[in-house]
């Protein structure tokens, strides 16, 4: 490292060290920072003086110490060894580091975030002499027995393949050589390195048309998320925000999961890591962790580390849909995010905007949920790949009018709003169907391969949507005259909307059969509730009593079909039928 690009601290301010002689050095340069070694980054240059923002407990740190700059900036290590990794915010493989120092890591760590020494084996997918350019797949690795890994050329690098052969590689093994026009040889290792502040290039956008089936029924059948698609989930303390992320987590129909615990508590970040190697992924029955990354940045870790995490994740995430995968991203909370860049902007001692945040807050978060998209990839052979992005937020006290909130509501398309209210009265999840929305509901009926069970979908949805919004309007008037005021219809409409409240949008998470419903159960569920209601209307206009028909006994089948298997679906259509008895032994009774 030259003379000239070795500083020296004048001010330590928390995570911010300000330090000078630093002639050279660039906006978000990596340098290491003191005796200890410390990783940071340079986020402000005045003159020689750079402010870097540092990723580790500064406690100890004094004036005179050394700064290093790496002439680099912050980037991740991308290649096989990724899936089944647990990192934090800046990518230390947190299990390796226990193996190696114990449960408490110390300071200025540096071990790499892909293992060195364990080979892989490469199976190349194009011949020497083979023209490559960025993003071309020239060969492959089976990283887990759920994900293929592929091996592309690196950003800045084209040419000719040259001594290319199948093998047991390390990530920092020379695979190929490219051969560039002038004759310079570029060694191209299963490994490559990305800066984590700037997208990874793409050829182009696709419209975000395609569901991502969650098996979460108020999400897919109400306020569906697409491939590619941006979702928000804000919420008050205790509605259960970190518990949709991991439903969510578990069951997306993506090819790979990246999870980003960006300042949640500790014991939250604790279930995920013991939950994930157990559960089975619903598709495969594998352990849902052979397709997942997950970055651990818990509350009590170094702020500025926060903030780095959620590019460190996003990276990975688009690293994996430019092989052609689909790959849900799941970031909680970004509020916790945005007060890691509040603190830091603080002692940068810039001017603050609303509720002390930086006035850059706002095109931070749109810069983040812009790199999720469906999109072309690049190089050859032509594929496409998806990254969806769904944020918890936690604004305080519940307030939606928060500044985290509102600027991530201006660019997600899905806003699924947590109620206190329902997490109180113990209905999970806890989605307000009043207030949520999502922009992707027109996609719906291509969740089926049936064009006409597809818009059968979409009407249905209409109706029980209608029917709950009634409800809330009838309770009103509920509340001043009382129920025996409503004419039959209304407290018909009433029970139903609370059948499809009961037995429809309540989930639960816990249950082995209720955790995760299909797109084809989903449909015969919604379609039952909303056949018993239009077959009850027929049973009033026969002269048949309400308080009859809510006595009925197939009630019970309907509120317990949520238990019902997927590969017993057919018991449910079955209810139907049951309906139907019951409901015309009622009339011929009416009419007796």
């Amino acid at each position: 490292m030259s003379e000239k690009k070795q500083g020296k601290i004048v001010k330590v301010a928390g995570p911010v060290v300000v330090a000078d002689g630093m002639t050279g050095a660039r906006m978000y340069d990596v340098v290491r920072v003191g005796n200890l070694n410390l990783i940071g980054e340079v986020v402000e240059l005045k003159g020689d003086t750079a402010s870097i923002q540092v990723y580790e407990e500064t406690t100890g740190m004094g004036p005179g110490e050394p700064v290093v700059d790496t002439e680099a900036p912050l980037s991740v290590e991308l290649g096989p060894g990724l899936i089944e990794s647990i990192y934090d915010g800046i990518q230390r493989p947190l299990d390796d580091l226990v193996g190696l120092e114990g449960e408490f890591m110390s300071r200025g760590s540096d071990m790499p975030g892909l293992n060195r020494e364990k080979k892989w084996r490469f199976k190349p997918t194009v011949a020497d002499g083979t023209e490559v350019g960025p993003g071309d797949i020239i060969g492959e690795v089976q990283e887990t027995s759920l994900l293929l890994h592929k091996i592309m050329i690196p950003p800045g690098v084209a040419g000719k393949i040259r001594n290319i052969a199948e093998g047991d590689f390390t990530v920092t093994d020379t695979v190929a050589l490219c051969v560039g026009p002038d004759g310079a040889e570029t060694p191209v290792q299963l490994m490559q390195k990305c800066p984590v502040r700037s997208p990874r290039d793409i050829r182009k956008r696709f419209a975000p048309n395609r569901v991502l089936i969650t098996g979460q029924r108020v999400v897919d059948t109400f306020f569906p998320i697409t491939k590619g698609g941006t979702a928000c989930v804000p919420g008050p303390f205790g509605t259960g925000k970190t518990v949709v992320q991991h439903q969510l987590a578990k069951w997306v129909d993506a090819d790979v999961v990246v999870y980003v615990g960006c300042g949640e508590r500790g014991n939250e970040m604790t279930d995920v890591l013991t939950e994930f190697p157990e559960l089975k992924d619903p598709r495969s029955g594998e352990p849902l962790m052979r397709r997942s990354v997950l970055i651990a940045n818990t509350s009590n870790m170094p702020v500025a580390a926060r903030e780095a995490s959620v590019y460190t994740g996003i990276t990975i995430a688009e690293y994996f849909r430019d092989m052609g995968y689909t790959v849900a991203l799941m970031a909680d909370s970004t509020s916790r995010w945005a007060e890691a860049m509040r603190e830091i902007s603080t002692r940068l001692e810039e001017m603050p905007a609303e509720e002390g945040y930086p006035a850059y807050l706002a095109a931070r978060i749109a810069a983040f949920y812009e790199r999720a998209g469906r999109v072309e990839c690049l190089g050859s052979p032509e594929r496409e790949g998806g990254l969806s992005i769904i944020g918890a937020v936690s604004p305080p006290g519940g307030d939606l009018s928060d500044s985290v909130v509102q600027a991530t509501l201006h660019v997600v398309k899905v806003f699924w709003s947590l109620k206190g209210e329902l997490a109180y009265q113990r209905h999970f999840p806890a989605i307000d169907w009043l207030t949520s929305y999502s922009f992707y509901k027109q996609y719906l009926k291509g969740c089926f391969e049936d064009k006409q069970r597809g818009q059968q979908m979409e009407a249905m949805t209409v109706e029980a949507m209608g029917l709950l919004e009634q409800e809330a309007e009838l309770l009103e008037i509920v509340r001043l005259v009382g129920a025996e005021a409503l004419s039959p219809e209304d407290r018909l409409a009433l029970e139903t909307s609370r059948s499809i409240r009961e037995d429809f949008l309540h989930q639960n998470a816990f249950h082995n059969v209720d955790t995760y419903t299909s797109m084809e159960k989903q449909f015969e569920m919604l379609k039952m509730v909303l056949h018993f209601h239009k077959q009850s209307l027929a049973a009033i206009a026969a002269g048949v009593e309400t308080a009859e028909i809510f006595k009925l006994a197939v009630r019970e089948d309907i509120a317990r079909a949520k238990y019902i298997p997927e590969e017993e679906i057919e018991k449910i259509i079955k209810i139907r039928d049951t309906i139907d008895q019951q409901l015309k032994e009622l009339q011929g009774s009416a009419v007796s």
